[in-house]
């Protein structure tokens, strides 16, 4: 009865000590994110940081010519203390990340706009930086009250080739994926536009 305690507690040990280690796997974070009303008054412009490491196998899978499908979401929530909190608006935003081994460049396609860069760090780089993202109306947000934002990044497993999505299914090395990011909206006016 001993040992079988004793063969229990070590593998609870090993168990606890690799989830650590499977976490810290993950290669995407959201560092800050905030959202303002737009010069117009219509929109509420998101911006985040990220911070973005790919971990081996999709290094590799990049420079052999995959590409690497990411997308950011973003809710907006009006925090409710009667029911569950009321989603107001939702949006994404599509990232593509390529290398084009003729041209020895990495390609970049942000929300359809397309860049090319010479390194890896250099494409990371642009695409940890969002600035000005008209991701919602104003008019979700009627009357003022509080309300919430939710910014995450992840990889889009469903716009890998077919045989990638599979992979994805068994191998965590293929689903990075940021902790919502939540932070509060500032509801004072919009500025007049000039």
């Amino acid at each position: 009865m001993k040992r079988r305690t004793a063969i229990a507690a070590l593998s609870t040990a090993a168990l606890m000590a690799w989830l650590p280690a499977a976490r810290g796997a993950d290669s995407l974070e959201v560092l800050q994110a905030s959202a303002e009303p737009s010069s117009d008054g219509e929109a509420w412009l998101v911006s985040a940081d990220f911070l973005i490491t790919l971990n081996s196998s999709l290094e590799e899978a990049v420079n052999r010519g995959i590409t690497l499908p990411f997308l950011v979401e973003f809710e907006l929530r009006r925090p409710r203390w009667y029911w569950w909190d009321e989603r107001a608006a939702t949006a994404t935003q599509s990232h593509r990340l390529s290398y084009q081994v003729l041209t020895r460049q990495y390609r970049l396609l942000l929300n359809g706009v397309p860049m090319a860069f010479s390194s890896l760090g250099e494409a990371l780089e642009a695409m940890s930086r969002l600035r000005g993202w008209r991701a919602a109306p104003r008019e979700r947000t009627p009357g003022g009250g509080q309300y919430e934002g939710r910014l995450r990044l992840r990889m889009d497993t469903d716009q890998l080739p077919k045989s990638f999505q599979v992979t994805a299914i068994t191998n965590r090395d293929w689903t990075p994926a940021s902790e919502w990011k939540r932070f509060a909206l500032k509801l004072e006016n919009p500025r007049s536009a000039p």
